[in-house]
C-alpha cells in the first residue's frame, strides 16, 4: 500500500474498474476518462507541510506558555496562583471544545472531506481504554466540584468552574475521537491541523498540571506549596464534613485522568499526521480484523494473574506499613516491595528473551512502509522508558557511591539494574512484534475507503483547479454504496502452531506484569522517597525533580506497554 500519487502524475488514464473495499463497491468511471494531475502531487505535499509547520508553531508556543504557567503555580511563592492556572486551562478547554464541535458539525460533513480512513488509527480497544479512563476522569471532576463547594465561601469560584468545563471537554473529546480518530481529512487542512495541535497541546498541558499536582501531593514539600496545590489557605476551612473524603478520593483518581490525557494526545497526533493523507487502496482485498482469542492460551494468563494478585497484596501491605513509626516495620515493607519488583522484572526479562528467540524462528516478513500509528508507538515506547531508566541509574549510582552493603541497599541496587535490563529487552520485543506482518487471518486493511464519500477521483489541492475531474456523486450511487455491505465470512476455527501459541503466552504474561507495575507507582508507591538513600546522596533540590519528572514517564511507559503488547498479541 502506497501513500500519495504516482511518481509521474503528469497524465493518467483511469480504467473502468469495480473495486470492493470491505464489501462496498466503488462507483466505476467511464473508460478513457483522463485526469490532468500535473503538479498536483507536489502541490498537495507542499500544502501538508505548510499546514504542519503552521500548526507546529502554534503548538510549541501554547506548550511553552503552559509549562511556564504550571511551573509558576507550583513552585513560585508569588504572582502565579493555582486560580490563574485554572483560568488559563479553562480558556484552552473552551477553545478546544469549540473547535471539536465545529469539526464534527461542519468540517467532517463537507463533501469529499474524508475520502480515506486509516485502519491502524484508533483501534476499538484503544478507544475503549479512552472511554474507561474518561469515565473515571468524569468521576474525579465530580468529586472535585463537591469538594470545592465546601470552600466556596472563602475561595474562588474558578475551582468549581474548571472541573465543570473539563467534564464537558472530556465528554466532547471522547465522542470526537471515537468517531473521527481514523479520519484522513482532505479539506480545511490548515484549520484542521491547527485545531488538532490545539487539542494536543491542551491535553499535554492538562497532563502536566495533573502530574504536578499529584506529585506535590505524594512528595514531602513545604506546607505552603501543599496548600497552594490544593487551593486552600490556612484560614479557609470546608463548610461540610465530607471534604476530606472527596479530596482523598479524587487524588486516587488522578492516574486515570493522566492516562486519559496521554491516550487522547496520542490519538490526536495520529489524526494530525493523517491530514491530507492519500492512500491508493487498489489491488488490496479485505481481510478480517484481528480477533481477540484466548482459546488454548493458559500458562501466560495464569502466571500473569498470580503476579498481579501477589503484586496487589504486597502493594496494600507496603502502603500500610511504610507509614509506620516503627523503623523495623518500614524496613520490612521496603524489603518486601523490592523483592516483589525484582522477581517481576526478572521473570519479564526471561520471558522477553524467550519471545525474541521465537521471533528468530518466526518467518513472517517485516512491515514495509511508514505508518503514523506505528511510528508513534515506537517513539513513545522508547521515549517514555527513559524516565524509569533515569531513576534506576541515579539510584544505582547513589547506592554504589555511599558504599552501603546492607540488605536493603543490595535489593535496591539489584532491582534498579534488573529494571534497566527488563526495559531494554521489553522494548526490543515489542518493537519487533509491531514491525512483523500479521498472520493472514489476523490481517486488517491499513487504509479503507470511506463509503460515505463515494467518489472515484481525488480532490484538487487547495488553491488549484483540476482540468478534468471524473466525479460520480448521484444520490442513487450514494444509496447503493451505503447499502451494499457484503455479508462477512465466518472466521475459520483457529489452530495455533506452537510458535504462535508461545508468542501469545509471552504477550499475556508480560501484559499482566506491566499492569501491576503500573498500578503500584500510579497509586502512590514511592520507595524513592521512603528509602532515604537518594535524598541523602543527591539532596532534596536535585532528587525530588528527578523523581517527579521521571516517574510519570515510567507510569505512562507501563500503560503504553500494555497497549502495545495487546496489539502484538492480536497479530501473533
Amino acid at each position: 500500500m502506497t501513500c500519495g500519487l504516482p511518481a509521474d502524475p503528469s497524465k493518467m488514464t483511469v480504467v473502468t474498474e469495480q473495486v470492493e473495499v470491505r464489501g462496498v463497491p466503488r462507483p466505476s468511471i467511464a473508460p478513457g476518462t483522463s485526469l490532468q494531475l500535473g503538479g498536483r502531487g507536489s502541490g498537495r505535499a507542499k500544502g501538508r507541510r505548510r499546514a504542519w509547520l503552521l500548526s507546529g508553531v502554534v503548538s510549541v508556543n501554547i506548550l511553552i506558555l503552559g509549562c511556564a504557567m504550571v511551573s509558576g503555580s507550583a513552585f513560585n511563592d508569588v504572582a502565579v496562583s493555582p486560580v490563574d492556572l485554572q483560568i488559563f486551562l479553562t480558556v484552552l478547554l473552551i477553545l478546544t471544545t469549540a473547535w471539536m464541535v465545529y469539526y464534527t458539525a461542519f468540517t467532517a460533513r463537507k463533501d469529499h472531506a474524508v475520502l480515506y480512513k486509516d485502519g491502524h488509527a484508533g483501534p476499538v480497544w484503544l478507544r475503549g481504554g479512552l472511554v474507561l479512563f474518561g469515565v473515571f476522569s468524569l468521576v474525579m471532576d465530580v468529586f472535585k466540584i463537591v469538594n470545592y463547594v465546601g470552600y466556596l465561601h472563602c475561595d474562588s469560584a474558578v475551582n468549581i468552574v474548571f472541573p465543570a468545563v473539563q467534564a464537558v471537554f472530556i465528554m466532547v473529546q471522547t465522542y470526537f475521537l471515537w468517531f473521527h480518530s481514523k479520519d484522513c481529512v482532505q479539506v480545511e487542512k490548515n484549520r484542521t491541523c491547527c485545531g488538532l495541535m490545539l487539542s494536543l497541546s491542551t491535553n499535554l498541558i492538562i497532563w502536566m498540571a495533573a502530574v504536578t499536582e499529584e506529585s506535590l501531593h505524594q512528595t514531602v514539600v513545604p506546607e505552603n506549596a501543599t496548600a497552594r496545590a490544593s487551593g486552600q489557605d490556612g484560614d479557609c476551612y470546608c463548610s461540610h464534613s465530607a471534604c476530606g473524603v472527596f479530596e482523598t478520593a479524587y487524588y486516587y483518581l488522578y492516574p486515570f485522568n493522566i492516562e486519559y490525557s496521554l491516550f487522547a494526545s496520542a490519538m490526536t497526533y495520529v489524526m494530525w499526521r493523517n491530514v491530507g493523507r492519500l492512500v491508493d487502496e487498489h489491488g488490496h482485498h479485505p481481510h478480517p480484523h484481528p480477533r481477540f482469542r484466548l482459546r488454548g492460551v493458559l500458562v501466560g494468563p495464569s502466571a500473569g494473574l498470580v503476579m498481579l494478585v501477589a503484586g496487589l497484596a504486597t502493594f496494600v501491605v507496603y502502603k500500610v506499613d511504610v507509614t509506620s513509626s516503627s523503623e523495623a516495620t518500614k524496613h520490612a515493607a521496603l524489603v518486601m516491595h523490592y523483592v516483589m519488583n525484582t522477581v517481576a522484572v526478572s521473570l519479564m526479562s526471561a520471558t522477553s528473551v524467550a519471545g525474541l528467540v521465537l521471533y528468530r524462528l518466526d518467518k513472517r516478513a517485516h512491515v514495509s512502509g511508514k505508518n503514523p500509528t506505528r511510528l508513534l508507538d515506537v517513539g513513545l515506547l522508547l521515549g517514555a522508558s527513559l524516565g524509569q531508566m533515569t531513576i534506576c541509574h541515579f539510584t544505582a549510582v547513589a547506592v554504589v557511591g555511599t558504599g552501603h552493603v546492607g540488605e536493603l541497599d543490595a535489593l535496591n541496587l539489584a532491582c534498579s539494574l534488573l529494571t534497566v535490563l527488563q526495559l531494554c529487552l521489553q522494548n526490543v520485543f515489542i518493537i519487533e512484534g509491531l514491525h512483523r506482518q500479521p498472520f493472514p487471518e489476523a490481517h486488517a486493511d491499513l487504509v479503507i475507503a470511506n463509503a460515505a464519500a463515494a467518489i472515484p477521483a481525488l480532490p484538487p489541492a487547495e488553491g488549484q483547479q483540476p482540468s478534468v475531474v471524473a466525479v460520480v456523486e448521484t444520490k442513487s450511487a450514494r444509496v447503493r454504496a451505503s447499502h451494499s455491505a457484503a455479508v462477512p465470512a465466518v472466521p475459520p476455527r483457529l489452530h495455533l502452531t506452537w510458535k504462535r501459541w508461545a508468542l501469545k503466552e509471552v504477550c499475556c504474561f508480560m501484559l499482566l506484569c506491566n499492569v501491576i507495575l503500573w498500578i503500584m507507582p500510579a497509586f502512590g508507591a514511592r520507595p524513592q522517597f521512603d528509602n532515604p538513600i537518594g535524598l541523602h546522596f543527591y539532596e532534596e533540590t536535585m532528587w525530588v525533580p528527578i523523581v517527579n519528572v521521571g516517574l510519570p514517564f515510567g507510569i505512562f511507559y507501563r500503560m503504553h506497554s500494555v497497549a502495545s503488547l495487546f496489539e502484538v498479541f492480536l497479530t501473533s
